[in-house]
């Protein structure tokens, strides 16, 4: 990602991770319209089954609005018992661009990656407004064999 920083012109950007794939529905589209609403940065979610809850970054949310959250912190694949939610991240992000400087300086988290979650847990303690869109879309989740399987299948 900080590869294309010097690509990006405007105060915010649209990012897509290729690995998570949403159907039937315009995600991105929808994310757009709810910045220029909220003038906030965006993040697409879905509810997950609690089993799958470490395998994603998690929401915590003040106050939920139609199929809005107003996110309070963002959590990197918490155990089921320290899930403030069941609120999964989905790769799609309208972020602020000032996120490249803050990642720039991010370390390593356990996994041995730079967290997109650490940046914008600072961002939100720093009042900078995150909303969550809770798409309506298939998501298709092609980080994994099996899921990347399933994917293909669906098709």
């Amino acid at each position: 990602m900080l590869a294309a920083k010097s690509l990006i012109k405007d105060k915010f950007f649209l990012l897509i991770l290729p690995d998570d794939i949403i159907n039937k529905e315009n995600c991105s589209k929808k994310m757009i319209k709810m910045h220029y609403k909220f003038g906030s940065s965006v993040i697409a979610s879905k509810k997950v089954k609690n089993s799958e809850v470490s395998r994603y970054g998690i929401i915590k949310y003040s106050k939920k609005v139609s199929n809005n959250l107003f996110i309070s912190d963002v959590f990197e694949k918490p155990s089921l018992k320290y899930s403030p939610s069941n609120y999964a991240i989905i790769g799609r992000y309208i972020l602020p661009t000032k996120i490249f400087s803050l990642l720039k300086n991010t370390s390593s988290g356990s996994s041995g990656e730079v967290q997109i979650t650490d940046a914008i847990k600072y961002l939100i303690y720093n009042n900078n407004k995150f909303v969550a869109h809770i798409f309506s879309g298939t998501y298709l989740d092609c980080g994994t064999v099996k899921g990347y399987t399933n994917s293909v299948k669906s098709f």
